[in-house]
C-alpha cells in the first residue's frame, strides 16, 4: 500500500468480504471488522473459477502493479505457525542491518541489510509516503531483563535508525511498548484507545480552545499539531520467546516493527525496547522523559512481576480498559489456524508450500499446552 499510495495524491482501498475470501482463496484468519483495522502486490489471485479477479480493471487499462514487500506473507506467516520454525528469528537487529549477522555470504548479507534498512525508511516516511515521518530509534543496551529491579541502572541508551519528525513545544510525551505479534485489530484498538485517553486529558487541559490553537499556529508556521506525541517501544524476538515460548514471536522483530511504522497512531519507533522499562531507561529518551506510560488490557504474556514498577513510581503509569478486541492477539490468531488447520493445509498445498502433516500439527498443539501450563504455573506465583 505505500507503493501505491506514492502513486498518487489519494488511495482508495477495497476490503473483501468473509465469504468472497472463503470462496476463492479459502478460511480468514480473522474476521471482515478485525480486518478493517489491518488494511495487492504482485501476487494477482484468480477467484473460483480460476479467472484473473482483475481482469475486467486490465481491460480498462486501470490496473497497476507494484512490487510486493518480499518475505512477509500470509502463507509465510501460516507456515511458520503449523511448522513451529523459529529461523525467523533475528537475534540482533542492529547486526542484521549492518550485514554482520544472518545467511548467506558477507555480501549477501549486506544487501540483505541495506535492503531492510531502506524499507525501514520507506515505512517511516509520513502519510504521503514521500516525506519524513516516525522518528525510528534502537535501544542499545540490556533488553532481556526478565525480573530485574526496574529501578536499578540498566546502562545503554537509544540511536536513530532513521530521523522524523521529532516532538513540538507543548506535546505530552506518551509511551507504550509489546511484541506487537501478527500485529492486528487488537493492538491497534489499543492504541486508537490511547489516543482517545490523551485527547480527553488534554482537552480538559485547555490544548483545543481558540486562544491555545492560534498560540501554537503563531509559533509554527500556521500549523496546529496534536497535544501529544506516541513513541512504541518493540521487544526482540528473545525476550518475546522467553515468555510465550512454542515458536512465538511468529513475526521477527524487523516484520513487527515495520508494522507498527505504519501505524497512525504512533510518531516514534524505539527497536530493541527493554522488556522492564527502568527509571533510568525511561528518564533518559532524547526527546525527555514520558508524561506517561500506557498499558492495556492482555493476558497473553502472564508475568511473575511488574515490569512497570518504575512507571508506577514516577507516577506515569496508566492503563487502558477492555476493549472490543482486545483478546485479539497472536496466541489467539494462532489457535484459530489451528482449529481451522485442514482448511488452512488445503490452501497452503494450493501455493505449493509444504504441508505440515498430522505429526506436526500435533507437536505444535502439545508445545501450546506445555506453554499454557507454564503461563499458568507465573500467574500463580505472581498471584
Amino acid at each position: 500500500m505505500l507503493q501505491a499510495r506514492r502513486l498518487g495524491t489519494e488511495l482508495l482501498v477495497g476490503v473483501h468480504s468473509d465469504e468472497d475470501i472463503l470462496e476463492n482463496k479459502g478460511p480468514t484468519v480473522m474476521t471482515l471488522a478485525e480486518r478493517l483495522y489491518v488494511v495487492h502486490g504482485d501476487d494477482i489471485t484468480s477467484d473460483s473459477a480460476g479467472h484473473d479477479c482483475y481482469r475486467f480493471v486490465k481491460a480498462a487499462g486501470r490496473f497497476h502493479v507494484v512490487k510486493r514487500t518480499p518475505g512477509i506473507s500470509t502463507t509465510d506467516l501460516v507456515g511458520r505457525m503449523l511448522l513451529c520454525t523459529k529461523n525467523h528469528f533475528i537475534k540482533s537487529l542492529n547486526r542484521s542491518l549492518d550485514g554482520d549477522e544472518g545467511p548467506g555470504s558477507p555480501k549477501e548479507r549486506k544487501d540483505v541489510g541495506e535492503e531492510m534498512s531502506q524499507r525501514i525508511r520507506d515505512y517511516a516516511s509520513d502519510q504521503t509516503g514521500l516525506h519524513p515521518g516516525v522518528w525510528v530509534q534502537s535501544w542499545t543496551g540490556p533488553s532481556m531483563e526478565t525480573e530485574h529491579s526496574s529501578n536499578d541502572p540498566q546502562g545503554g541508551s537509544c540511536a536513530t535508525l532513521v530521523d522524523g519528525i521529532h516532538p513540538k513545544r507543548g506535546q505530552r510525551i506518551v509511551y507504550v511498548d509489546g511484541g506487537f505479534d501478527l500485529f492486528s485489530s487488537g493492538h491497534i484498538e489499543f492504541l486508537r484507545q490511547v489516543v482517545k485517553a490523551e485527547e480527553t486529558l488534554c482537552r480538559q487541559a485547555g490544548w483545543y480552545e481558540d486562544a491555545s490553537v492560534q498560540r501554537r499556529r503563531a509559533n509554527a508556521d500556521g500549523d496546529d499539531y496534536a497535544p501529544f506525541y506516541i513513541v512504541a517501544g518493540v521487544h526482540d524476538d528473545e525476550v518475546i520467546n522467553y515468555w510465550k515460548g512454542v515458536n512465538y514471536p511468529i513475526m521477527n522483530i524487523y516484520e513487527r516493527g515495520l508494522c507498527v511504522l505504519q501505524c497512525r497512531y504512533v510518531d516514534s519507533v524505539v527497536f530493541s525496547a527493554p522488556f522492564t522499562p527502568s527509571k533510568e531507561y525511561l528518564t533518559n529518551f532524547p526527546f525527555g522523559a514520558p508524561d506517561a506510560v500506557y498499558h492495556g488490557p492482555t493476558a497473553f504474556m502472564p508475568l511473575t512481576y511488574d515490569p512497570y514498577i518504575a512507571a508506577k513510581g514516577l507516577g506515569i503509569y496508566r492503563e487502558i480498559g477492555t476493549h472490543v478486541f482486545q483478546d485479539v492477539n497472536a496466541g489467539e490468531i494462532v489457535q484459530r489456524i489451528l482449529r481451522s488447520r485442514q482448511m488452512y493445509e488445503e490452501r497452503q498445498k494450493k501455493k505449493g508450500e509444504k504441508g505440515a502433516g498430522e505429526e506436526v500439527v500435533r507437536r505444535r498443539e502439545h508445545l501450546e499446552e506445555e506453554a499454557a501450563a507454564l503461563e499458568k504455573a507465573r500467574a500463580a506465583v505472581r498471584s
